[in-house]
């Protein structure tokens, strides 16, 4: 297969670290333009002058609120023209310990994991080229059954995800748009939990690995990212409203 995003344009939330930001690159080595995307503009900014192209572009809006995810859609559209792929990336794991759970926090995780995705594909809809597209939603695991450890609200917030991503696809389909979910296991990055689990036991974390990971690894930000490729490309066309697990074989697929 051949991947060749050169006329396409591709919008990746919460793109500024960690799996957002492989993404975004990827899709640049491929010749897309990508619109990055932060709350933070003095963190965007500084990304977007270390790539030294003009193919990359970067808009800061909070995703997790509607009308920011209209005004981002609609500038997208105003300045460059209509979409071709979202890869919706926004949300984090880290919340409180189970059975530690209030309303205050189930609203900030829902905001993060859920609200962030709901907002961008209301708002696109009418911003996607003639021929449709396509959006990749980053979902995890946890959503699709029991993680041992895992915060209640995160698994809820993604498990309400993946079932978003199923009932959506039937509407988004009649105007030509295709939806599907990644969902990832357990991806190692630059500020991720298992960076953090890394650094503070090894021998423990390996040990983990080796019983519940049956390819005995953990994931990186580039797995994800060419499952993105993919997902985005016409080699993906007869698939939507699907989630793919991404975990090394933890789930067994179910």
């Amino acid at each position: 297969m051949k991947f060749n995003f050169s006329e396409k344009l591709i919008l990746v939330t919460g793109s500024t670290r960690g799996i957002g930001l492989g993404i975004g690159r990827i899709f640049l080595q491929m010749g897309a333009k990508v619109v990055f995307n932060s709350r933070n503009k003095r963190e965007l900014n500084s990304l977007i002058k270390e790539f030294d192209t003009s193919k990359a572009i970067g808009i800061a809006r909070d995703v997790s609120c509607p009308n920011e995810s209209r005004i981002l859609l609609e500038e997208i559209h105003q300045k460059y023209g209509p979409i071709n792929n979202i890869i919706c990336n926004v949300g984090s794991g880290k919340s409180c310990n189970p059975g530690d759970e209030n309303f205050d926090e189930w609203q900030r995780v829902f905001k993060l994991n859920l609200w962030s995705t709901t907002n961008i594909v209301e708002a696109s809809q009418n911003f996607f080229a003639n021929e449709g597209g396509s959006i990749t939603c980053i979902s995890s695991i946890c959503g699709r059954e029991y993680i041992p450890g895992a915060p209640v609200t995160y698994s809820v917030a993604k498990a309400a995800l993946n079932s978003y991503v199923k009932n959506i696809s039937i509407p988004l389909s009649k105007k030509g748009i295709r939806i599907n979910a990644i969902t990832p296991g357990n991806i190692l990055f630059e500020g991720s939990v298992w960076e953090e689990k890394m650094q503070a036991n090894l021998e423990s974390l390996n040990d983990y690995i080796i019983n519940e990971v049956p390819l005995r690894r953990l994931g990186n930000v580039n797995d994800v990212a060419y499952f993105c490729i993919w997902l985005s490309s016409e080699y993906s066309s007869f698939t939507t409203g699907n989630q793919f697990n991404l975990d090394g074989g933890q789930t067994r697929g179910f």
